[in-house]
């Protein structure tokens, strides 16, 4: 993914860059490709670079300290201002709103063990542990409704789309809560397929419904990597401001540096976690650091493989070990699922449950209810903390119409 930049933005040539770093050319094309820089287009769609991403990445690789290690964003004054959110999982989200300064005055979660999850860590927030549809939202008085609705896709046929059509979706009732409460700004987050679900005409109609529910919204897909997560995941975020409220949209902006797993890791506290067969763990021994299944040697790939060898794509999630100095690859809610492994960057086993939490941002202390298959899908479900922190500080700032141009990207009304 690249960006368009102001032509006169300091930035350089690929080769440019490789002389003044003294790395070459393929270097620099291999940290891009890895994530760990971005590559942005002038006008001309050259793509160009930073040099100053590209000193801090140097220098972060060949172990120098950084002012920007791994930390659990928090907001040092808190609002008044109330948020309601939707199938809130295990509280990624909602931590990383309350750490932004916002009031966490309502939260709805059917799952047993999210749930406990939330009671257990902290005991002052309301949760309701019930389907959302027996909720009734009428009455209750929010400033920010928030979720993060499963995308299902809606029947076409002879439809109009509006509100009612989309009866029987969890989206329905997202917006049947913002249409009870009314509140000033609506959160929406999902996986950034969701853009393109049934060639995009989900995304659309919802778009739709918001509009006819009297809200100006955005959609922007955020890159948690470079928003103080040590980890690739992207999210699709949907921010909106009701109508009739004076005002812009923002997103945060970028960061122009990542985390790696060898900052995030550092002094984690024990803990339970899955377990290689003797099998498995013989073949991710073979495997070395940042490698995947093509590492094995030629009699095992197939044989490993199976069926799989013999599809299109890369396939780089099977077999895979992670690499100490990148972030993590996006977690899933099992680190041993042959298609998405997630291998120790050392050691031969799968991640373990506190190490799933501190790529996600959770800190130390929040502790997970349930079985460790629970407890790796909640993590693995939730939103980064530290990327709803983010989320959160932007929240405020539409609330508040004041805007901290150096984090943020305002988006004037109805326009991209």
């Amino acid at each position: 993914m690249s960006y368009e930049i102001k032509e006169s933005t300091p930035y350089v040539s690929i080769s440019d860059a490789a002389s003044a770093l003294d790395v070459s050319v393929d270097t620099i094309r291999r940290w891009e490709k890895k994530g760990l820089i971005k590559a942005h287009r002038n006008a001309a769609t050259h793509r160009l670079f930073q040099i100053s991403e590209l000193e801090r990445l140097k220098a972060k690789l060949l172990g120098q300290s950084s002012e920007h290690g791994y930390k659990i964003l928090t907001a040092p004054i808190r609002t008044n201002f109330k948020v309601v959110e939707l199938f809130a999982g295990a509280g990624g989200l909602a931590l990383g709103f309350h750490n932004a300064g916002l009031a966490c005055e309502l939260l709805v979660e059917i799952d047993k063990f999210p749930v406990e999850t939330l009671k257990k860590n902290q005991p002052s927030w309301n949760v309701i542990a019930d389907d959302i549809a027996n909720v009734d939202f009428r009455g209750i008085k929010a400033d920010v409704v928030a979720g993060g609705f499963p995308c299902q896709a809606f029947s076409y046929a002879g439809k109009k789309m509006g509100f009612e059509d989309t009866r029987g979706t969890l989206f329905f009732e997202y917006a049947r809560a913002i249409k009870e409460i009314s509140p000033k700004v609506i959160v929406g987050e999902n996986v950034r397929g969701l853009e393109k679900h049934d060639g995009g005409r989900t995304l659309s109609t919802m778009m739709q419904i918001l509009d006819q529910l009297g809200y100006h919204a955005e959609y922007k897909v955020l890159r948690a990597q470079y928003l103080d997560v040590p980890q690739k995941r992207e999210r699709l975020v949907i921010l909106g401001i009701k109508k009739g409220i004076k005002g812009n949209i923002a997103y945060p902006k970028e960061q122009d540096y990542t985390i790696s797993l060898r900052e995030a890791l550092k002094h984690v506290p024990a803990s339970q976690g899955q377990k290689y067969t003797e099998k498995k763990r013989h073949i991710m021994s073979l495997i070395s650091e940042g490698g995947y299944w093509k590492d094995l040697p030629d009699n095992l790939r197939q044989e490993y493989m199976g069926a799989s060898y013999f599809l299109g794509g890369g396939k780089t999630g099977m077999a895979r070990r992670l690499a100490w100095d990148e972030p993590s690859l996006t977690l899933t809610c099992n680190p041993a699922q042959k298609q998405t492994e997630r291998c120790h960057p050392s050691e031969t086993r799968p991640l373990n449950v506190r190490e799933y939490a501190r790529i996600q941002t959770f800190p130390d202390s929040w502790e997970f209810s349930g079985p460790v298959s629970s407890q790796y899908k909640q993590i693995g479900n939730a939103v980064p903390v530290n990327l709803g922190y983010h989320i959160g500080k932007c929240v405020i700032a539409m609330l508040t119409q004041k805007f901290d141009r150096n984090e943020m990207i305002v988006y004037p009304r109805n326009t991209k």
